[in-house]
């Protein structure tokens, strides 16, 4: 073990008066810790060794997430309220070096959506092991706190359905549909037609499977394509977790689509979206080990960027930010019932990184860092597709 020496302690009194303030212990490789505070830390940082205390130091955002993958850091006690803990000392990324990182960013042209989207093949059997039935990797919705993932799950797919106003007979384009789980759940409970657009294979060969399965290959496309070729005009447009993937520089690529697909009368649509409430890059480390290219924009920037340009007005926004944090609350408590099949068939460095990512975007939900939007919107020239929230417009009713 190499000895703890005078500059090692001075940094880690340094690292130690950042995370005081919300009771997070910082413990060396001696066991020693310079941590004063009177009442009870809510869980400790070990630091096994001097380069991830230099890092810690340097660059924190990127080397906590990957020295605790690599095992050179630990938390002993519960993950999530550690790492809930420290995301409230998050401030606004001002600092040069989140400005040249955000710049520098995974671009997502046509030729690198595919390769910035390859957490989603990993096999479906990963995400089998801790993902609803339906494999529904977006949040969900809790009419009832006590929900299962499940039952939540199926309560937003419809929720969305609702605030689209489906009718039988309308034609559906989905932009990034995952497993297929909307895209079936539209076909078969309202009776509408969807073409649903994916680059992830793994995905689509699953969709596929389940479309033939439930007999739903008549109603339901799967289109191994991306977005931006989406051609003709449809009823609805519908993107459900795609849009924080698109990256601010391409949203002029999405406001195209917006404003050559949806039908200018009686069309509309929903964007489900991860965003925040000021400009703010996304987790240094999340971008480099699970989703490269990823931006979560402001209202603002999509409204500014996305929804104006194409010629879209707003009719509905939602904020199911505490959704989220729920959904990720209970994807983290299945992750760990599966632990030790996630260590002996992808390793224990790819299962800590997942454990770290799902408490930290758990984190950033419950405290505020992120938000999860919907977004119903409609050309500016058609009227509204609801009269409000509750009922349709009077007129849509009778011709429905």
């Amino acid at each position: 073990m190499v000895r703890v020496g005078i500059l090692d302690r001075w940094l880690a009194e340094r690292v130690q008066r950042l995370v005081e303030p919300v009771a997070v212990r910082l413990e060396l490789w001696d066991g020693s810790s310079p941590f004063a505070a009177r009442r009870p830390p809510v869980g400790d940082l070990v630091v096994r060794d001097r380069r991830t205390l230099l890092g810690l130091v340097v660059n924190p955002e990127l080397w906590f997430g990957e020295t605790y993958a690599a095992g050179r850091l630990a938390i002993r006690g519960a993950v999530e309220p550690v790492v809930e803990a420290l995301s409230r000392l998050s401030g606004p990324a001002t600092s040069w070096r989140a400005r040249i990182m955000a710049a520098l960013a995974a671009p997502n042209t046509l030729r690198d959506a595919r390769r910035n989207i390859h957490h989603y093949d990993l096999g479906n059997d990963f995400y089998q092991l801790w993902l609803d039935p339906d494999l529904v990797y977006t949040c969900a919705y809790f009419a009832d706190p006590a929900m299962s993932l499940a039952a939540a799950q199926r309560a937003k797919l419809d929720l969305v359905c609702r605030k689209l106003r489906l009718r039988p007979g309308d034609t559906v384009v989905e932009a990034g549909c995952g497993w297929g789980a909307l895209a079936l759940h539209m076909a078969r409970h309202y009776g509408v037609t969807v073409k649903a657009f994916n680059v992830s294979r793994e995905q689509l060969g699953f969709a596929r499977a389940r479309a033939a399965r439930d007999g739903l290959m008549g109603q339901v496309e799967f289109i191994d394509d991306d977005y931006r070729n989406v051609q003709g005009e449809c009823d609805v447009f519908v993107s459900v977790g795609m849009l924080e993937h698109v990256g601010l520089r391409h949203f002029h690529s999405l406001a195209a689509v917006l404003g050559r697909t949806v039908r200018r009368h009686g069309g509309r649509g929903l964007l489900h979206f991860i965003g925040r409430d000021v400009p703010r890059p996304l987790n240094t480390w999340i971008r480099r080990r699970v989703f490269p290219g990823a931006y979560p924009p402001t209202l603002a920037e999509v409204t500014s960027r996305v929804l104006a340009p194409a010629g879209m007005s707003v009719i509905d926004v939602e904020n199911l930010r505490l959704h989220y944090a729920r959904t990720l609350e209970l994807w983290s408590a299945g992750f760990a019932a599966a632990t030790d099949e996630i260590r002996s068939t992808y390793g224990e460095q790819f299962r800590r990184t997942w454990e770290l990512y799902l408490a930290g975007s758990q984190a950033a939900f419950a405290t505020g860092w992120m938000q999860l939007f919907q977004v119903v919107f409609a050309p500016r020239e058609s009227p509204p597709p609801s009269w409000t929230r509750a009922e349709p417009l009077p007129h849509v009713e009778a011709a429905a």
